[in-house]
């Protein structure tokens, strides 16, 4: 019987919908430094800076560094100003994690 390959591992965030519009960004796992390089990358997807509107689903976001959030911060604050951005679905570690970047300044944190 030949060995089972290992199923890739999900990446912590995903661009989920992108319709010009509106973009999803859906977030799952541990998101934290070694994780950096591929948050900045997908921040910079032409499909999510053309977007108006942006939601980020965080509920199967367990924990989220502070680098991350940095990320996330300048990622909204180089965005034109009519992008508007809401926050669903995270944890309570995880807001405070963004309060503390300063993401609450310029995001809509739903509850």
């Amino acid at each position: 019987m030949p060995p089972q390959s290992a199923q890739p591992e999900r990446a912590p965030v995903a661009l989920t919908e992108a319709d010009g519009q509106h973009a999803v960004l859906t977030f799952s796992g541990i998101l934290d430094a070694q994780a950096l390089p591929e948050l900045e990358e997908l921040l910079s997807d032409r499909r999510l800076r053309q977007a108006a509107t942006w939601a980020w689903n965080m509920t199967g976001l367990e924990r989220l560094g502070l680098a991350c959030a940095y990320a996330l911060l300048r990622a909204v604050t180089h965005a034109p100003e009519t992008v508007t951005v809401t926050v669903r679905g995270a944890r309570r570690a995880v807001q405070r994690t963004l309060r503390h970047a300063g993401l609450d300044t310029v995001v809509t944190i739903e509850e």
